[in-house]
């Protein structure tokens, strides 16, 4: 006689737990690739910034009319301000990534607590059907003893 070795209900909870701590191992995988990309950006853009600043400093050795130093100071202005928010969205994304690893390990211990459930269960239904067939065997054994006892002189056990 085979038992399973969890009811359907453990089975579907353990599902569900799995389908949970993927969706979240998804989550962190999207939150890396976000914050990357968003780290990436503020770094293009400070390399931007820095070899713009240089270009026009060296520029400015040979002389340039007010009008352009105006309009150098006023796009590195907005420049610095699209850094500053890059670095923000960075920020936000770094933060973003650690809500999302924080949630995979909640989901991961979630799971390791449903597992144990189905182990522990599982054995203890093992156990229970072991008990169940030691009771029969024994229950046959002595059966068996009671039919043979008087015929072979021995006295049947109580």
């Amino acid at each position: 006689m085979t038992l399973p070795s969890t009811t359907p209900g453990l089975q579907a909870l353990l599902q569900h737990e799995q389908t949970l701590r993927d969706r979240a191992l998804a989550a962190q995988g999207e939150a890396e690739t976000v914050a990357r990309l968003a780290h990436d950006q503020a770094a293009q853009m400070l390399a931007y910034r820095q070899e713009y600043e240089n270009r026009w400093a060296a520029q400015f050795n040979h002389g340039g009319t007010m009008q352009i130093v105006m309009c150098y100071r006023s796009f590195m202005q907005r420049l610095d301000q699209a850094v500053r928010l890059q670095q923000h969205a960075a920020a936000q994304a770094d933060a973003q990534l650690q809500r999302a690893r924080s949630a995979l390990q909640a989901r991961e211990r979630q799971l390791a607590s449903v597992r144990k459930l189905v182990e522990r269960r599982g054995a203890e239904l093992r156990q229970g059907l072991q008990r169940r067939e030691q009771r029969h065997n024994d229950e046959i054994a002595q059966r068996a003893h009671r039919q043979i006892g008087p015929r072979s002189g021995l006295m049947p056990l109580n």
